[in-house]
């Protein structure tokens, strides 16, 4: 914030962070110094001043032109988003009671600030004044870009409905944020609120030591027992090594129950709401559902496409997925027990399986994978592919004492952003894993560099113990890396194309194409190195290691696609009044033929990618969609015989990672590979080449 435009009188009463300038390297927020009863008054000017800056632009007299109305715009709420990239941050990452209740509060006015811009008429007049005339503008590609994205977000938002229509789309988007929100809260207080305490050897059954030594949560006072928790990097590992098939159950049907309580936590009645509001939305808007809004703005367009490739693909799990259940009851029988098996022992059985198949297990394969090493192999990856070198800094402020920093430099020393790694779960710290961004990059007013964050939730070892991952807990550090990467590489002009800016189906290109890295013998031999003998994983577990990486891909692609397919399904309706979450869930499983034993990846009471936001509604097959683009993409360096083949290296970071949204995406993939793909490679990837028929694409 300029000094001209800090806040005087009652709003300066007691010091405040936001309304200072940032002295820390890179301008980094002094996080130490920020305090939840900061936000409102730094929220509330900014909003404030950001409305008198749209407010000048959209009151000009002269005619509009690109740089008075397209560039105002793209300069216009710096200080907002400031303030606004603090608070989403510490909100989703290190959270506490006092910040719930700011968010509680806050984001509903953040929506109804926003919604008064892109409803606002003389400005939406302007834009489509320039618009009409685009061809004589003499604009530079990423310039038309913008325009045309500035176009459709205004007309998505209502911009060119009469007064009644555009009143009501308010309230909605309003209503939609304050769910939104206590959706998430829900979810994180359920999760905070259950522990499963291992008391004695006999809940520590089939443990391996790992697990054992790990446990210990210091958040919740525990000692040094071992504590289960709902954080799926908690339970996943509890479900496949515990041999206490009581306990397995105990734990997994609080896990799939979160959000689903029936106390002041549940979330039901918050879903059955918000997917109403969105099918009314798109009514409003001139959509068939909320489903066919969505995707109009997508790289799929229709749900009849996204559809066919899941339908494809479904098909294939399924039938993978019953051989392997019907492998898993055999191994429960010839064991000498008579039970069905259940969701709570597959990865139990499917880890004692791939041991008999593979000859490699997890607890052999974990101390290779330390998190430490693997943070090296994500950036000695990037480069080898990008020359990016990481530089660890201490002077940097931080969220919370286990976040860790490094300077990212270009091949020739240059700046070229800072890198937040928050690695570890806590209680303040909503589930899952993501990448955002305290600040983008663009080049509008200068050249500005991005600050990035990954956030995960892997369990922490004991201090002074390396933590160690699963396989699976690595390649989620990879896959949010290659996101990172996504904001640090970018190299456009205007924000609001900048980094992971791009549409939904295609912004998990980069993340899911620099997953394949992980699995390549070529990393693995240098990066996996033991925990306790410091020696390099040998070369036959290497290669036992890619050869098990298509091992109960069918579990894992049926829980998925089952999730997209409810997803899709939920938000396709044009009617969507007094749903009932679970008999909806239930209903449309039962109609694809989702097997008994497996349970969707995400659950709709607690699908925090479809209601906590929202940013993956009627969007979920994103994923799927992505991964047809980066299993092609990854055959591009196959095909050349080197992994890190420079060329190729160079095109991808040039039309996919630097380019941002600066231009339709099939132009960028085609730019980059030279076509659009087939779903071939990803059948292959996935193993499922063998179940697809001849001549089936």
């Amino acid at each position: 914030m300029n000094s001209s435009a800090r806040p005087q009188g009652s709003e300066r009463q007691q010091a405040n962070p936001f309304f200072e300038v940032w002295s820390a390297p890179f301008a980094v927020p002094p996080f130490r110094n920020i305090k939840p009863e900061h936000f409102p008054p730094a929220l509330a000017w900014t909003m404030r001043e950001h409305a008198a800056e749209i407010e000048a632009i959209a009151a000009r007299t002269e005619p509009p032109t690109f740089a008075n109305t397209i560039e105002a715009l793209e300069g216009s709420g710096e200080a907002l988003d400031r303030v606004a990239g603090v608070f989403h941050a510490l909100t989703s990452a290190h959270t506490n009671e006092a910040l719930q209740q700011v968010e509680r509060e806050i984001t509903p006015r953040l929506a109804a600030h926003h919604n008064a811009i892109l409803q606002n008429e003389r400005l939406f007049h302007r834009i489509e004044a320039l618009y009409g005339r685009r061809d004589q503008l003499g604009l530079t590609p990423e310039q038309n870009r913008v325009l045309e994205r500035y176009r459709l977000q205004f007309r998505r938002a209502g911009a060119h409905l009469d007064a009644k229509a555009k009143a009501r789309l308010a309230e909605i988007t309003e209503r939609l944020a304050a769910l939104g929100t206590a959706f998430g809260q829900n979810l994180l207080a359920d999760e905070q609120e259950y522990t499963l305490v291992l008391e004695g050897k006999k809940d520590l059954a089939g443990l391996p030591d790992f697990m054992r030594t790990s446990g210990a949560d210091a958040d919740k006072g525990r000692g040094a027992k071992h504590v289960v928790t709902l954080q799926r990097s908690s339970v996943e590992p509890f479900l496949q090594f515990s041999s206490r098939r009581d306990l397995r159950e105990k734990v997994f049907r609080a896990w799939i129950a979160r959000g689903e309580g029936g106390g002041k936590t549940d979330n039901k009645a918050i879903i059955a709401e918000m997917v109403a509001l969105r099918a009314e939305r798109a009514r409003l808007l001139g959509s068939a559902s909320f489903a066919h809004f969505r995707l109009e703005d997508s790289m799929a367009k229709r749900p009849d496409a996204v559809q066919a490739l899941l339908d494809q693909v479904w098909t294939h799990a399924r039938t993978r997925a019953l051989a392997d259940r019907d492998a898993l009851q055999a191994l429960i029988q010839e064991e000498g027990d008579n039970f069905q098996l259940a969701p709570w022992d597959w990865r139990y059985y499917a880890e004692r399986l791939r041991q008999r198949r593979h000859e490699i297990d997890e607890a052999t394969i974990k101390p290779y994978l330390q998190l430490d090493r693997m943070i090296a192999a994500a950036f000695a990856t990037a480069q080898r592919l990008f020359g990016l070198t990481f530089t660890p800094r201490k002077d940097i402020p931080v969220w919370h004492r286990d976040v860790k920093v490094w300077e990212v430099q270009d091949a020739e020393g240059r700046h070229v952003g800072v890198f937040f790694g928050d690695y570890f779960a806590r209680s303040s710290k909503r589930s899952g894993a993501w990448m955002t961004q305290l600040r983008r990059q663009h080049k509008l007013n200068g050249n500005v560099h991005p600050l990035v964050l990954n956030v995960m939730n892997f369990s922490k070892a004991p201090e002074g113990a390396p933590t160690l991952l699963s396989f699976e807990d690595a390649r989620t550090l990879f896959h949010e890396f290659g996101h990172a990467l996504h904001g640090l590489l970018s190299d456009v002009t205007y924000p609001l194309v900048s980094g992971t800016n791009v549409l939904r189906d295609f912004v998990e290109l980069p993340s899911q194409l620099f997953e394949h890295w992980l699995e390549q013998p070529e990393v693995l031999r240098e990066f996996a190195v033991h925990a306790e003998t410091g020696t390099s994983m040998p070369e036959t577990l290497v290669w036992k290691l890619v050869a098990a990486r298509t091992f109960n891909q069918g579990f894992a692609t049926t829980e998925y696609v089952a999730s997209a397919l409810v997803d899709l399904a939920l938000h396709s309706q044009a009617n969507a009044e007094n749903i009932d979450p679970i008999a909806f869930e239930k209903e449309t499983l039962q109609r694809i033929g989702m097997p008994d034993e497996i349970v969707m990846r995400h659950r709709l009471p607690h699908f925090s990618h479809l209601f906590s936001g929202g940013s993956y509604a009627a969007a979920y097959y994103s994923y799927m969609w992505s991964e047809v683009l980066d299993a092609d993409a990854f055959a591009a360096f196959e095909e050349t015989g080197n992994i890190f083949d420079a060329g190729t290296a160079a095109k991808l970071r040039k039309n996919i990672y630097a380019a941002g949204g600066a231009r339709d995406p099939v132009e960028a993939y085609v730019a980059f590979r030279g076509r659009m793909p087939t779903p071939d490679a990803l059948l292959r990837k996935r193993g499922f080449a063998d179940l697809a028929p001849s001549g089936d694409a």
